[in-house]
């Protein structure tokens, strides 16, 4: 991979004068996809905003296109766009893995595809740092080109990871057309993934033997880092998220969440159990990103200049203050009466809990 300077574009290419590029944003009326609209409609350097979704959203002053990202019939609603910035992906952890997995793969390969037909020069797609995969030998911070070593074991890295294939193949297959690619840390600020639902269990479970280090990114700077991208300022693939990380005793001391540590074999056993049982959302891979570091460095962003407003410890208290009266147990949201009976029958951490509550149910049928 070449260097990160080769991915810095110079400041004069950052806009195209009163003019500015038309502007294409998939999954615009909710999320990452509505902020970045918000924002947009709002900037000088930008003439036009497509909005895309399958529903109309609130965004003043933005162009809609109301359609699934999987119909053919979406070239045709590009046309005229100089870039697209492709977020409609369906990342609930409580919809059907192989639907999901589908509509993200599909819809992606679509976009793609759509966009070289109707001549767009730029798509900007949005993945995970999960795609470098939590190894306990990975470097902290990665470098941006560091290999993917993420598995399929964790939630959403399957399609993720072929995400990012079909856009590294995209300029191959149609030449003229850029693909960049950002990967934002554990994203925080109105969103729902089992890493941020790991802060609504009542303990914080740590593996035993395990390095945790926590590095997030808040969804304001990935909005701000998505318009350099869109604005030419940087192009390549490049990571998003704050400056430096948190051990796991800073976590839990800012937090003021006590830990549960337990031994590899027990944690993992029990969440591959109760994922298998369907009994919560999150596959045992998920475990790895809280055990092992994926910090990123962030060096292209900011190598252009970019820089995030955000700390970890601000995004830590936003996240807590978004998730406090929440309460989960290896992923799974309770109801505040189910939160009780498992917190006074000694559920204090979310695998040791919900393994405790299949135990006990197993022992009444005298299995």
């Amino acid at each position: 991979m070449s260097s990160p300077e080769a991915h810095v574009r110079p400041e004069r290419s950052a806009g195209r004068g009163p003019s500015g590029p038309v502007v294409a944003i998939t999954g615009a009326a909710s999320g990452v996809g509505h902020a970045l609209a918000l924002r947009l409609v709002e900037s000088e350097q930008v003439r036009k905003v497509l909005a895309i979704d399958e529903r109309r959203g609130d965004v003043p002053g933005a162009t809609w296109r109301v359609l699934d990202v999987r119909d053919p019939a979406i070239a045709e609603k590009l046309r005229g766009a100089d870039v697209v910035v492709h977020l409609a992906l369906d990342m609930d952890l409580d919809s059907d893995p192989k639907a999901r997995s589908a509509f993200n793969v599909r819809g992606t390969q679509t976009v793609l595809t759509a966009a070289a037909a109707a001549g767009v020069h730029r798509v900007v797609l949005c993945t995970s740092a999960m795609v470098y995969g939590a190894q306990a030998d990975n470097d902290v911070p990665l470098a941006e080109d560091a290999p993917l070593r993420a598995t399929s074991e964790a939630s959403f890295v399957d399609d993720l990871l072929e995400i990012e294939r079909l856009g590294r193949r995209a300029p191959r297959a149609h030449p003229g057309l850029n693909v960049t690619i950002l990967r934002p840390a554990v994203l925080v600020g109105g969103t729902d993934t089992a890493l941020t639902r790991y802060f609504e269990s009542p303990r914080l479970l740590v593996v035993a033997g395990s390095r945790p280090c926590w590095q997030f990114c808040h969804v304001d700077d990935l909005v701000s880092a998505l318009e350099y991208a869109v604005l030419e300022k940087v192009d390549g693939e490049m990571a998003v998220g704050c400056d430096g990380w948190l051990e796991q005793e800073e976590v839990e001391e800012l937090s003021g969440i006590r830990r549960m540590e337990l031994p590899p074999a027990i944690a993992f056993g029990a969440a591959s159990r109760l994922h298998r049982l369907g009994l919560t959302p999150s596959p045992a891979g998920d475990l790895a990103y809280t055990m092992h570091p994926w910090v990123v460095s962030g060096s292209r962003l900011h190598d252009a200049g970019w820089r995030p407003k955000w700390t970890n410890e601000e995004v830590l208290a936003e996240l807590l203050e978004e998730v406090a009266g929440r309460n989960s147990v290896a992923g799974r949201r309770l109801g505040r009466k189910d939160a009780t009976t498992l917190g006074a029958a000694g559920a204090t951490v979310a695998l040791v809990g919900a393994a405790a509550v299949v135990r006990r149910a197993r022992k009444r049928r005298g299995l």
